[in-house]
């Protein structure tokens, strides 16, 4: 199981909205350059949103997006489930028709298993909010910045020492004869 772009990306872009939206409303266009997602696949996914009232648009010049909801009472989970993102590692999307089944009530050996997962990690993803993902963003962006250094400008700490061949047969020995 997995989350496909389309989760990925409209979590990314209400990261960008939440970050930037104290300035005003934040246009699509803008998150589009900063994340590349294009900017058609964030009007579909921004559409989706705005629907279940996690984003609210604002028409004209100056115009863009908004939360609709403090971002404390806006859960990864909500974004997700708004965009039609299924969470569900079953077999059969929890229909209970589980493909190659034997059992009488159309379940899987597997499913229950499945099914759990399902059920933690939508409890884990509802358990995440908007703005613990914003609080987690502005920390890695007010961390230092590791300093490299450019080490073939530096003298060498010490001199290596020269290792000169004193074999018996080394052609070096012959230039002393």
């Amino acid at each position: 199981m997995r989350l496909t772009t389309k989760g990925r990306f409209a979590v990314t872009a209400m990261i960008d909205l939440a970050l930037r939206q104290e300035q005003g409303p934040v246009t699509l266009a803008g998150i589009s350059q900063r994340q590349h997602i294009s900017l058609s696949y964030l009007e579909q996914l921004f559409g989706k949103l705005r629907r279940h009232e996690i984003v609210e648009s604002v028409r004209g010049p100056g115009g863009g997006y908004n939360l609709a909801r403090r971002a404390e009472d806006v859960t990864v989970a909500d974004i997700i489930i708004a965009v039609d993102e299924p969470l569900d590692a079953t077999q059969c999307g929890g229909k209970g028709t589980c493909e190659g089944s034997k059992q009488r009530d159309g379940h899987c050996m597997t499913h229950e298993l499945w099914s759990t997962l399902n059920q933690k990690m939508v409890e884990y993803l509802d358990s995440v909010s908007l703005k613990d993902l914003v609080d987690q963003q502005r920390a890695r962006e007010a961390a230092p910045a590791t300093v490299l250094r450019d080490r073939r400008t530096e003298a060498p700490a010490v001199e290596p020492a020269r290792v000169v061949p004193k074999g018996p047969n080394s052609v070096f020995n012959m230039a002393g004869s």
